[in-house]
């Protein structure tokens, strides 16, 4: 089913444009949420320029290219479908974008957290969290700083700290994985889902499975955040 599109602009004509603006784009599912947002930036429109859309991660991208924000925030759930945000931030991660993002998530699941990190957020702003703090938010992310809440660092501070150098060879200095299990390791770095992977390989989703059963087996890892950790820290 193909996805519409629906812009709009919080500001109107009575603000001219100025260059000392800070231009954000707002990708939410639908209008409603996005008119909830808008109406956050209604005291600042001195001090943002904020576009609105409504689409799937394609259009969202047209709207990026078109509008080329300072900030974008991007929901995690788009209308192409659940975690399509990450497509997003995914494709502007890899073309080297310098638009900054903040990744809007329903709730501070501890995978959707540091996923949306290593996509290349530079910020996380749930919906648990009050509207009235995005236009700082989007500040922050603007300067060059990270936004992230108490909650979030500790669980990242908590993973870390959970992490052990990784063994990467045997006392007898062979390889702890095989060339196969270090080539699923590199496809989960790459956020690619076991289908994914299956087809990436040419094998079977069930085999992709087994292979991350022994590959958490011989480093001493309980999930796919964790081996990607790993993976990065290597």
């Amino acid at each position: 089913m193909s996805s519409s599109i629906q812009s709009n602009s919080v500001l109107d004509r009575t603000v001219p444009c100025s260059p000392d603006r800070i231009r954000v784009l707002v990708a939410e599912s639908n209008r409603m949420a996005s008119q909830l947002i808008e109406g956050a930036f209604q005291k600042h429109r001195q001090k943002f320029e904020v576009h609105t859309c409504s689409g799937g991660s394609a259009e969202t991208l047209q709207e990026l290219a078109k509008r080329e924000p300072h900030v974008a925030v991007v929901s995690s759930d788009l209308l192409d479908g659940p975690l399509t945000g990450f497509k997003v931030l995914h494709q502007l991660r890899d073309a080297n974008s310098r638009i900054c993002t903040v990744m809007l998530l329903n709730s501070s699941e501890r995978e959707l957290v540091i996923d949306s990190f290593r996509s290349g957020a530079r910020g996380v702003f749930t919906r648990a969290h009050s509207i009235a703090a995005l236009p700082k938010c989007i500040r922050v992310v603007h300067q060059g700083q990270v936004w992230v809440n108490n909650d979030q660092i500790e669980l990242l501070l908590e993973l870390i700290m959970r992490l052990r150098p990784l063994q990467t060879v045997t006392p007898g200095g062979k390889p702890v994985l095989t060339r196969r299990e270090e080539e699923v390791v590199q496809l989960v770095a790459e956020g690619l889902r076991n289908e994914d992977i299956s087809k990436k390989l040419a094998i079977t989703e069930h085999t992709v499975r087994n292979y991350l059963y022994r590959i958490f087996e011989k480093l001493g890892l309980s999930s796919r955040v964790e081996l990607v950790l790993y993976s990065l820290s290597r």
